[in-house]
């Protein structure tokens, strides 16, 4: 089992490096974040998440299969915009309404080297948007205006620290 790191830890800041050589450790890794992530009722989880600055995410939502997205882009979003409360294994007890797109585009390579196009709608699409942020050093905190962010900040060190 992966540790989840959490806020506060430098690596959840950094840009992910671009994984060039997709192979049996990629995989393991894959199945390990899929396990963490599991392990902590989570629905997506990025290498940064688990201390691994690679561009590398995995995810199941509801009512789809688990995924496993390594330099992921994304080629397309609508205009369409919507707000959906989103929380974070890395920030956990707090969560927040966070508007994104409502459909996007993403293309990846899977953790067997296949490159893969997906249209994804509704949950699926807001996870592969959070967890792309993770990949940038941004946390859905991020997304919320300083009043709602910093309120949220309060709320997860009450809970957190000692």
């Amino acid at each position: 089992m992966l540790d989840i790191v959490t806020l506060g830890d430098d690596i959840l800041r950094q840009d992910a490096e671009e994984i060039l050589n997709i192979n049996g450790e990629i995989a393991q890794l894959s199945q390990a974040m899929l396990n963490s992530m599991y392990n902590g009722d989570g629905i997506g989880l990025a290498g940064p998440q688990v201390g691994v600055a690679r561009q590398i995410f995995v995810c199941h939502a509801q009512n789809d299969e688990p995924r496993v997205f390594i330099n992921p882009q994304l080629i397309a979003t609508s205009q369409e915009q919507i707000p959906y409360e989103e929380g974070c294994l890395s920030i956990p007890g707090v969560w927040g309404d966070v508007i994104r797109p409502a459909t996007i585009t993403v293309q990846a390579v899977n953790e067997k080297g296949k490159l893969f196009r997906l249209d994804a709608e509704g949950l699926l699409a807001r996870v592969i948007q959070h967890e792309m942020d993770h990949l940038k050093g941004v946390l859905f905190i991020d997304h919320l205006n300083e009043t709602a962010r910093n309120k949220l900040i309060k709320i997860y060190e009450r809970k957190h620290r000692t």
